[in-house]
Order: structure tokens, then C-alpha cells, then sequence
């Protein structure tokens, strides 16, 4: 080892990741080359979006990816003249696995129980699958615009070496040394050297890679190039097969789970441009933290990559949608500042919207298994554009997909209000976290015994999402657990306030011993089966969004609630037998303290005193009598 060699080690986690990548994929060994590819085209693409800025980079006219093989020494090498790479960039890209997700990596091959080729691709962590086939991978590079070239190499076992290089031109060469297969029936890595070998994994993962992918000339022959190179997006749809458009999406995504949609037409008129777009076949992590809380197209200009992730060109609620836009109107050299005021990009922007709402609409109305998986993926980051205002064609509304007491199949509202029964003048709702909670409610008893349907709002967006809907085809989304309810028949509201009137002082002291718990307490004609229900005025934020805020530390302002009772619960006629005996007792009071709780937990509330109310149950269930 040189003087100026360093040893660096691997992450914590490095051993088990690589580990993983080198057994889990080995019938998917190839995958390794597509990978190396991938990132010198994506290194080919940095070189010319950086060299708009820094011409002293160098011009990448003439970028090429190039493959050479030496079968007596056992190395293949993947050669490119992009970006380049220095000291500190080595570490970072090559040493820190984490900064390429190795935890949520980690995390899903648990789940799935071992890792597979779209993981490998989702996650960024490609490199690495060079150990699979190398004993030993040497990285040789130098970055444009700097003069010291750096060598990086490692054996996979938990460390790499980083001294200073020798390459004289801008780019990355790496090389990768071959294991030999352990005995005669192993399947030897050798294969890659062959070079039908490598012209049939060009061929089907790389033949839409915009740069040239050559074999490295040897004897004084002309290098060939072994892909079309000509932009898929370029092509008529017609002369595109799906395998070729789900081949693209997986090397520029990074996901191996098939798109499920693609959407590629050519605008012309006022503005022209090529837009391609995926809707991806299962959620890609992050969607719903801060650095990714944004659209991910990519913006080309004359087939030049200007920006690889332009937010302009979609909303952010649509930022599960991968793909690009080329458009001949925009300057080269356009910035983002640019872009952000520019007349064209709102156009663009305006038209690939609707371009996307109808794909979807498409989907639900023809396959709606299909829907109900993306749904599932993406409901929830769809509803962002009610939420930010930005429906304004009322057409997200229309795609939203609720869980409903109707049955186990989510509806759309447009379903509901085609089921609603005749008079029926608003939609029905209640919020919560969990679907199995909500279906036990109280809340519902009173709609379940009237046979109106309710839509259950699962999901956390749905409190803020309703802010924004506050109707839909005229009627009125109304929340069932708010105290003004008009589901009495004359005839029940009398019966309810002549109880009032008969037990006017149980109820007064049920309210005075909750205090500050409750704003009132009065009798009920909505419970068939529960003992007691909580509701709330109807200004007052519903108990799951107060949930909510709490949960985000967030101040929740003071709503008194209204306790009904059931008169013909067992439970409401022993707490009036106590009140009868003794309005003061003990017993009176903790039954009304445990039907408080238990009306708190019916509804998925905490309890101020978890506690003190376990004492208590056991308490009344021993003393029952």
C-alpha cells in the first residue's frame, strides 16, 4: 500500500447490504451491466447540463459509453467521458450507501424476504451489484474542470481504498475483475465477456439510452455501436411496443415494477412539445416527506436535459406521475427562475394536468380493479389538489375513491349520490383512523337502523379535505357525529324531550359530576345498541381531528361535548336505579365517570386517566349486582 493510499470503511450496514445484493439476486446476475450503464448515461446527462454553466467543463457533443473485455485477465470494464468524479465525491456516492437509501432498502428486503431486481434499481444502490460477478471493482475517474485524478477500489468486504489516479481524460472507467466460479458446476461470470453476451443485455435493457454504447475497438477496427440510441420519446407511439416503454420507464425510474399507465403524445400549435409520462405500478418511497414533496418530470429542451426533476411542469399532487417533457420553445440555457415565469411552462403545465386526470379517469371507469390499486398507492396524495384549491374543474373530486357502510368496495361520490334515497339531501360522513372502528361506532347506529349510507374518511387527509368539499352535486357533506341532526321523526323528538323533562335531575347531576367534560347531557334517539355517544357542536373540529392536532403538538382549542344516553341500554337504566337510591352515592358517580370513558373509547378517543378507568371497570364488573 502506497503512502498515499487511504482505507476507508463502509457504513454499518454495508456487509449486510452487500451480503444481500451478491446472494439474493444471483439468477439476476445481468442486471449488474444495465445498472453501470444507466449511471454513465446519467453521468453523460450531469456533463451536459453542467457544462450550460461551466463551459470550461467541456462540451459533451460526442459522449459515448463504452464496453471493453479481456478474457485471458477476467475484467470487463464500462468506460464514459461524463462528469467525472473527485476525492470527496467518491466517498460520498461510493462509500456513504446510505445517502442511496440503504435503510428503507434494508427495510423492504425484510419485508419481501430477499432482495429483487426493483429493489436494486428503487433504490439507487445499482453499484453494487458489480459484486455479484467481481471479486474485486476498481473505479478510475477524473471530474471536469479538475486536474487530479482519483483511483477507488474495493473487494466488497466492508472497505475501499481511495489513492490519487492516473486518467488524463474527463470521465469514469470502471473495471471489474471477475470471480472465479468455486467448482466446475458453478456458473461462471466469465460469460460477460463474451460478446454476443453483452450485445443481448445492451439489446434489452439499453437500446434507448440517448448516447452511444460501443464495444471497445480492438485490431484497428471501428468501434459499433450497439444500441439505437434514438430517445424513445422521439418515436411514434405507433412503432413502440409496451415492452419498450416499460424497459424506459424501469432505467429512468429506477423501478422495476411495470408502469400502470403510460402517457405519450405530441402537442402542437402554440406550443410544441413531447410529453411522456408513467403512472407508476406501486408507490415509491418518499412520496410523503419533505424532500420529495414535489413533481419529478424531467425537462429537456431539443433533446438537451435542462433540469432533471422540474416541479414547474406538474402539481405537487401529482408527483407520483414519472416521465419527461422535450420541448423546441424553451431557451437552452433557461433557468430555473426562468422557468417559473415562463407563459409556455404554465401551458405546458395546465395541458399535462388534464392529460393525467383523464388517464385516470379512464382507468377507474374501465378498469377498475386496476384504479383501485393505484388508489390504494396514491389516493391520498391525489386529494392534495382539493386540498390546495386547485380542483378547480371539480375533476379530482370525481376521481376520489371513500370507504363506505354500502359495502366492502370503495365508492366514488358520484356512486353515493346515485344510491341516495329519495329525500335524502346531504351526503353522510365520519372521519377516523382505522375502517374497523369506525364500522363499530355509535355514530352509525342511527343511519344503519334508517338504511342510509355513510362514507368513512380514513385517511388523515380527509379532515382537511372536506375544508375544501363542502359539497357535491348540490348536496351538503355532513358530518354524523355533530348534535343538530334532523334524522327524528316528530313523533321521536317528542318522546326524547319528555324523557329530558322526566329526568331532569339525573341528567343535571351526570353533568355536574363530568364538569368540564361535557356541555351537556340529554337523552338519545339515534343509539339502538350502544349505552352512551359523544358528539360534537356543529362548528367544533370533529374528536379524530383533535386527534390529529394533538399528534402534530399542535394547540386544540376547547369544545365541550354532548353526552346522549341510550334509555333503553341496561347499563342507562342501572346508573337511574342508583340515581334513584342515592343521587349522591359513590356508585352513581363512577358508573356515570365509566360511561363517560366508555363512550370515549367507543369513538377511538384517549382516556385523560387510562389507568384510573381499568381500576374502575374491574371495580363495577366485581360489584355488579
Amino acid at each position: 500500500m502506497t503512502q498515499t493510499q487511504e482505507t476507508h470503511p463502509f457504513q454499518a450496514e454495508v456487509k449486510e447490504l452487500l451480503d444481500l445484493v451478491i446472494h439474493s439476486l444471483y439468477e439476476h446476475r445481468e442486471i449488474f451491466l444495465r445498472e453501470l450503464i444507466s449511471n454513465a448515461s446519467d453521468a453523460i446527462d450531469k456533463l451536459r447540463f453542467e457544462s450550460l454553466t461551466h463551459p470550461e467543463y467541456g462540451s459533451a457533443d460526442g459522449a459515448k459509453i463504452q464496453i471493453g473485455f479481456d478474457l485471458d485477465a477476467r475484467t470487463l470494464s464500462i468506460t464514459d467521458d461524463g462528469i467525472g468524479m473527485n476525492h470527496d465525491d467518491l466517498v460520498s456516492h461510493l462509500g456513504t450507501i446510505a445517502r442511496s437509501g440503504t435503510r428503507a432498502f434494508l427495510s423492504k428486503i425484510k419485508q419481501a424476504g430477499a432482495a429483487t431486481p426493483e429493489l436494486i434499481g428503487q433504490f439507487g444502490v445499482g453499484f453494487y451489484a458489480s459484486f455479484m460477478v467481481a471479486e474485486e471493482v476498481v473505479v478510475d475517474t477524473l471530474k471536469a474542470g479538475e486536474t487530479q485524478a482519483w483511483r477507488w477500489r474495493s473487494r466488497g468486504q466492508g472497505e475501499f481504498q481511495i489513492e490519487p489516479g492516473d486518467r488524463t481524460a474527463r470521465g469514469t472507467r470502471i473495471t471489474l475483475h471477475l470471480k472465479q466460479p468455486d467448482s466446475p458446476e458453478d456458473d461462471d461470470p466469465a460469460e460477460y465477456l463474451d460478446e454476443f453476451k453483452i450485445r443481448e443485455i445492451v439489446k434489452r435493457y439499453s437500446d434507448f439510452v440517448a448516447y452511444p454504447i460501443q464495444l471497445e475497438p480492438k485490431d484497428g477496427k471501428d468501434p459499433e455501436t450497439l444500441n439505437t440510441m434514438r430517445p424513445l420519446w422521439t418515436r411514434s407511439k405507433d412503432s413502440i411496443e409496451r415492452t419498450e416503454y416499460d424497459e424506459f420507464y424501469r432505467r429512468t425510474s429506477h423501478d422495476w415494477t411495470p408502469p400502470r399507465e403510460v402517457i405519450h403524445f405530441k402537442a402542437e400549435g402554440t406550443s410544441e412539445y413531447t410529453a411522456l409520462m408513467f403512472i407508476p405500478g406501486a408507490r415509491p418511497s418518499g412520496l410523503f416527506d419533505g424532500t420529495q414533496g414535489k413533481s419529478r418530470l424531467s425537462l429537456y429542451v431539443k433533446r438537451v436535459l435542462i433540469m432533471e426533476e422540474c416541479p414547474e411542469l406538474l402539481p405537487a399532487w401529482l408527483r407520483f406521475v414519472r416521465g419527461l417533457v422535450d420541448s423546441p420553445d424553451l431557451p437552452l440555457n433557461v433557468s430555473r427562475e426562468t422557468v417559473q415565469q415562463n407563459a409556455t411552462v404554465r401551458a405546458i403545465k395546465k395541458r399535462l394536468k388534464k392529460r393525467v386526470l383523464e388517464s385516470l379517469a379512464t382507468m377507474l371507469a374501465e378498469k377498475r380493479e386496476e384504479y383501485r390499486a393505484f388508489w390504494a398507492d396514491f389516493g391520498a396524495i391525489l386529494k392534495e389538489g382539493i386540498w390546495y384549491g386547485e380542483d378547480e374543474d371539480k375533476q379530482v373530486e370525481k376521481l376520489c375513491l371513500f370507504e363506505t357502510t354500502h359495502g366492502a368496495e370503495p365508492t366514488t361520490l358520484a356512486e353515493y349520490v346515485a344510491r341516495k334515497q329519495p329525500d335524502q339531501k346531504q351526503i353522510w360522513y365520519l372521519t377516523g383512523e382505522r375502517r374497523a372502528t369506525l364500522e363499530s361506532s355509535p355514530h352509525l347506529e342511527a343511519f344503519t337502523k334508517r338504511g342510509l349510507e355513510v362514507l368513512l374518511f380514513v385517511d388523515a387527509i380527509d379532515e382537511w379535505l372536506i375544508q375544501r368539499l363542502p359539497e357535491f352535486e348540490g348536496l351538503k357533506l355532513t358530518p354524523v357525529d355533530r348534535g343538530a341532526l334532523e334524522l327524528e321523526a316528530p313523533s321521536e323528538k317528542e318522546a326524547r324531550e319528555a324523557l329530558d323533562r322526566e329526568h331532569r335531575d339525573m341528567l343535571a347531576a351526570i353533568e355536574s359530576k363530568l364538569g368540564e367534560g361535557v356541555k351537556s347531557v340529554r337523552f338519545s334517539t339515534r343509539l339502538s345498541e350502544s349505552p352512551a355517544v359523544l358528539l360534537n357542536d356543529e362548528h367544533a373540529p370533529s374528536a379524530h381531528m383533535a386527534r390529529l392536532m394533538r399528534a402534530a403538538n399542535q394547540d386544540v382549542p376547547d369544545a365541550k361535548r354532548i353526552l346522549e344516553l341510550n334509555p333503553d341500554h341496561a347499563l342507562v337504566k342501572k346508573l337511574q336505579t342508583h340515581f334513584q337510591a342515592d343521587p349522591r352515592s359513590e356508585k352513581f358517580n363512577e358508573w356515570v365517570e365509566w360511561l363517560h370513558g366508555q363512550a370515549l373509547l367507543a369513538e377511538g378517543s384517549p382516556l385523560a386517566d387510562p389507568a384510573r378507568f381499568a381500576r374502575l371497570s374491574t371495580k363495577l364488573v366485581l360489584s355488579a349486582d
